[in-house]
């Protein structure tokens, strides 16, 4: 809310309170009060001299204000009424000032690049960035590498592991099949027996064909099975390899996370990348912060020549005009200004003339209404006007 805004919705609380007052004026008020009576005679009394107390400490205040607002009025005129030469350098000082204010201003209510703590952090380790990012970078890199020797060694295991169960399976297979064959040359046998014996016939050929039969697959068999248990071997051999090897890579993936785990607490961040992005907004921060330091004191110092030059035109309240710049640079401004300290001025007299003569004196027009009334009780009320007197000198 502007300068205006603010007078404006000050004078319209003023106008309220007139306007409540003077209902309150308007109002007849009836006095059921039995003067004979002590009590109610000493409470109406106290009654009115309370009325004069707060009118005359409601007429201290107003006094001030209107002072106050008299007080800018002389200033406007003495603004107004400066030489063109003098005016010119006045505005031209109160310009920068505006300027200044407005940049401030700006940046106070701009989004932040980084935090208040992840700047003091940057502050703290600017000499180490560029080495922490060189370390950050290595880690992640090697993190990446470890990560991929890790994958490779987990497909050659699950492929060692594949051609494991397949060895097992013809290991499996050559032992069925010797089982089969054995139980083949036995019932052979046993044929070739039943033919010689009990039918006489000639099995000669059939022992030396069937002998011949079985030491072939036999043979055949006992190589494939021999071959399957030294692949075997070799495929036990290469899973232990890996093994061992993805030990030792799993220790290297460890402790390169842990480097990775303190470097980014170490730096704030979660990674390289982010760490470069959160130096590069400090810089940018650092940068911004610098020039509202020195937009601060050059405003400090703008500031400082406009209340001089303020003051050697005899303006007696200068700070003032330090917030309301426009005024001086934007004469409808000042005419705005003007027209509402004088709205302000004129309800100030108006309660001023209300509590002196409505509330002060007709309470004093009351007291001294009821001492001529009841002269026997005249010792009496003059006696508390002097203790009111005294209470509040």
């Amino acid at each position: 809310m502007g300068l205006f805004g603010k007078i404006k919705n000050r004078f319209q609380r003023k106008n309220q309170e007139e306007f409540d007052e003077i209902q309150w004026e308007d109002g007849e008020v009836d006095h059921q009060v039995d003067y004979e009576n002590k009590e109610q005679r000493e409470d109406y009394v106290k009654n009115c001299l309370e009325k004069m107390a707060d009118a005359t400490k409601e007429l201290e205040n107003l006094t001030y204000e209107y002072e106050m607002v008299t007080s800018y009025l002389k200033d406007m005129e003495e603004i107004e009424a400066l030489p063109p030469e003098e005016s010119e350098q006045l505005k031209e000082c109160a310009r920068r000032v505006a300027e200044l204010q407005d940049s401030k201003a700006d940046f106070m209510e701009r989004p932040r690049r980084i935090s208040d703590e992840q700047y003091q952090l940057m502050e703290r380790i600017a000499d180490e960035v560029e080495e922490g990012f060189e370390k950050l970078t290595e880690a992640e890199e090697y993190q990446a590498l470890i990560k991929q020797d890790l994958g490779r060694l987990e497909g050659e295991k699950h492929a060692y592991l594949y051609r494991k169960n397949e060895v097992m399976s013809i290991i499996a297979d050559t032992r069925g099949m010797a089982i089969i064959c054995v139980v083949a040359l036995g019932l052979c046998i046993l044929l070739l027996l039943f033919l010689q014996f009990f039918l006489d016939m000639d099995t000669k050929a059939g022992y030396l064909l069937t002998a011949l039969t079985a030491a072939v697959v036999i043979t055949v068999i006992y190589v494939k099975h021999l071959d399957a248990r030294q692949e075997l071997r070799r495929v036990e051999n290469g899973i232990n390899k890996i093994i061992l090897l993805q030990n030792k890579v799993k220790i290297r993936y460890v402790n390169n996370t842990n480097l990775l785990d303190y470097l980014q607490l170490k730096y704030g961040v979660g990674s390289a990348k982010e760490l470069m992005e959160l130096w590069n907004n400090y810089r940018a921060e650092r940068a911004e912060r610098e020039n509202l330091r020195k937009a601060e004191r050059d405003l400090d110092h703008n500031e400082r020549e406009l209340l001089q030059m303020l003051k050697c035109y005899q303006i007696k309240d200068p700070a003032i005009w330090l917030h309301q710049t426009e005024a001086i640079l934007d004469r409808k401004e000042m005419v705005e200004i003007r027209h509402n300290l004088i709205i302000r001025r004129q309800s100030l007299r108006r309660r001023m003339e209300y509590n002196k003569e409505v509330v002060a004196g007709g309470s004093q027009k009351e007291i001294k209404e009821l001492v001529e009334k009841y002269p026997q009780y005249t010792k009496e009320i003059m006696g508390a006007v002097e203790e009111y007197e005294k209470k509040f000198q």
